[in-house]
C-alpha cells in the first residue's frame, strides 16, 4: 500500500515538478500550423527575454517556407537569420539561442548555405547536456530536435 502511494506521488511530481519548461517553449514545440506560428509570435514578438526573441526569430525564419516567389523566400530568410545571428553575437552562452540555431541550421537546405556554426553549436549543446541546471528542462527538446 505504502510502496503504491508512493509510487504514484512520483509519478505525478514527474507530471508537474519536473517539467518546469517555461511557457514559450512548450508552446513552441507545439506548433503545427501557420496559425499558430503567427499566433505565437504575435504574442510574444515585443519581449526583451532574449530565450523568448530566439523563438520568435526562428519563426519568423520559417515564414519563408509560406512565401510563394524565391527572392521573398529568402529576403525573409535572411533577414531573420540575421537577426539571429546578431542576439547570438551579443549573448553566446544563451541555450535557446543556440539549440535553436542547430534546429534551423540542421533543417535548412542546404542550397541557402547556413551551415557554418553547426559544428560549434553541437560542442556548445553538449557540454550543456552533461549539467544539471536552471535548463535541464530543454534537454528532452535539444536530444528530440537536434542530431545530438
Amino acid at each position: 500500500m505504502i510502496k503504491s502511494g508512493i509510487l504514484g506521488v512520483l509519478f505525478f511530481m514527474s507530471i508537474i515538478g519536473f517539467n518546469n519548461a517555461p511557457n514559450f517553449v512548450i508552446e513552441y514545440h507545439e506548433l503545427a500550423t501557420k496559425e499558430a506560428e503567427l499566433s505565437y509570435i504575435k504574442k510574444y514578438k515585443n519581449s526583451k527575454e532574449v530565450s523568448i526573441q530566439a523563438y520568435v526569430v526562428s519563426l519568423q525564419m520559417k515564414q519563408a517556407k509560406y512565401k510563394t516567389m524565391p527572392w521573398s523566400k529568402l529576403k525573409v530568410f535572411n533577414t531573420n537569420k540575421s537577426k539571429l545571428e546578431e542576439l547570438i553575437l551579443k549573448n553566446p552562452n544563451n541555450v535557446h539561442l543556440r539549440y535553436v540555431r542547430l534546429v534551423i541550421q540542421e533543417n535548412t537546405p542546404s542550397i541557402l548555405g547556413y551551415t557554418s556554426s553547426i559544428k560549434k553549436d553541437k560542442q556548445f549543446l553538449k557540454k550543456v547536456l552533461q549539467k544539471k541546471d536552471s535548463v535541464s528542462y530543454l534537454h528532452t527538446y535539444i536530444i528530440n530536435n537536434t542530431s545530438l
